[in-house]
């Protein structure tokens, strides 16, 4: 009975996002106060679970979103993004431009909050289109393979990020096994997949084609690269260390601070608010104005997170983890892909990738300690399964309809086969990875 109740309540969610059309944070909202009723809850604890649920997990991951979207905000307002999407170009040339997009799509989306990142890279990739005249969803499906798994797999982007907290995940840890499926998952979903593109034929509206800044405006490649990677270094860097030093380590205080995830994009923001802002004479108040505009890209990423906390402590408080944990531990299913059908099923129905990966840590979060699984990998697990055929529900599969101009047809053999090629080699790749390290 209560998996059922479990089940009630997810299907309500998706009821109230796909046909009400509903605000999904509302609709998490709602969904967690069904679930609390139905699972037995008293009515005050069911307002204090939903309270206690978003404030544990917004105070863990407010300050990496938001820092996070600022750094990526000024990478893509600095011209940074441009400089290096036209340097790729010119070392890889016109033979290997799909490789120098799906790069681009890489070093630049690891910053890059998703939807920015489309607006932002997709007009260059139909400028490099015309000037090379190839067909444009050649150039630009790598660029979007990348994209969507920067997104889907890479803190400190708002969903991976936040999977890293419900699990007590380290955040290093995750990005570097993440780092290590991500390059073969987009070798796959964008060099390797264009070839077979190449007969669908777009006109992209001239609307969306970029203008962009003049050379002297740019920052240089090794400050824009230095700069949009350095949360990445820091991370990495900082994981390592903790795990090469000692507890009795006088100095390990010192280096638990530094490796914390939101010190990182502290710092991170901080250099670039140097390196790209003031070093070039821009003002602060400019740079400012560019972080309040960032913060609005994001709000509503934080308020879904933070009802999906809810949701997620109303599934503990009513002590269903129990319940489920037993229920799952008695399928014959690796956890890794129990987790990745869960969420693609729900990123199927739903429509939205952050929706689809937080509802389906909100059931196994409370569960991680009783499976056998790396934590980190079960990010990554989510991270792919929430990537799965994006179709008419998704707003990812619209941009890319409009942007390039295709039938819906083309769009679905183009767009939403990478997607799903991502979704599926990346869950293959976290299956290979977690071999290797039970091995190891």
């Amino acid at each position: 009975m209560t998996l059922l109740f479990v089940l009630l309540s997810i299907a309500l969610l998706v009821l109230l996002i796909v046909w009400v059309k509903l605000n999904p944070f509302l609709s998490f909202l709602l969904s967690a106060i069904a679930a609390g009723f139905l699972l037995g809850l008293p009515a005050d604890q069911v307002a204090s679970s939903i309270q206690k649920g978003m404030g544990a997990l917004l105070g863990d991951l407010v300050i990496v979103i938001v820092t996070g979207a600022m750094l990526g905000k000024l990478v893509a307002e600095s011209g940074a993004a441009q400089r290096i999407a036209g340097f790729l170009m010119g070392v890889f040339g016109e033979k290997y431009i799909t490789w120098a997009m799906a790069l681009t799509g890489l070093v630049v989306g690891i910053p890059l909050f998703y939807n920015v990142g489309f607006v932002l890279l997709v007009p260059l990739a139909f400028t490099l289109s015309y000037q090379y005249r190839l067909p444009a969803v050649y150039v630009g499906i790598p660029l979007l393979a990348a994209l969507s798994v920067t997104h889907g797999f890479l803190p400190p982007h708002p969903s991976p990020a936040a999977l890293v907290g419900q699990f007590g995940a380290n955040m290093g840890l995750t990005l570097l096994y993440g780092g290590i499926v991500a390059i073969p998952t987009i070798i796959l979903a964008g060099p390797l997949l264009a070839p077979f593109l190449k007969g669908i034929s777009s006109q992209p509206l001239k609307t969306f084609q970029a203008e962009p800044k003049p050379e002297s405006e740019l920052p240089s490649i090794g400050n824009s690269v230095f700069t949009a990677l350095l949360p990445v270094v820091l991370l990495v860097a900082t994981t390592f260390l903790s795990l090469s030093v000692s507890p009795a380590n006088p100095q390990r205080p010192l280096l638990n601070f530094l490796a914390n995830p939101s010190v990182v994009m502290l710092v991170s923001v901080a250099y670039a608010t140097y390196s790209l802002g003031l070093r070039r004479k821009q003002s602060m108040s400019k740079l400012m104005d560019i972080y309040t505009l960032a913060t609005k890209d994001i709000s509503m990423i934080l308020l879904i997170v933070a009802g999906a906390g809810a949701l997620k402590q109303i599934f503990t408080d009513s002590g269903v983890s129990l319940v489920l944990a037993e229920g799952i531990q008695s399928w014959d299913m690796h956890p890794l892909i129990l987790a990745w059908l869960i969420t693609a099923v729900i990123r199927i129905a739903v429509g939205s990738a952050t929706v689809a990966g937080l509802t389906t840590a909100g059931i196994l979060a409370p569960l991680v300690p009783t499976l056998d699984v790396d934590p980190n990998l079960l990010v990554l697990s989510i991270g792919a399964g929430s990537l799965v055929f994006s179709h008419f529900n998704d707003g990812g599969f619209w941009m890319c309809k409009e942007y390039f101009n295709l039938s819906i047809k083309d769009t679905l053999k183009s767009w939403t086969l990478m997607e799903t090629i991502v979704a599926v080699a990346g869950l293959g790749g976290v299956l290979l990875l977690d071999l290797h390290l039970k091995v190891i």
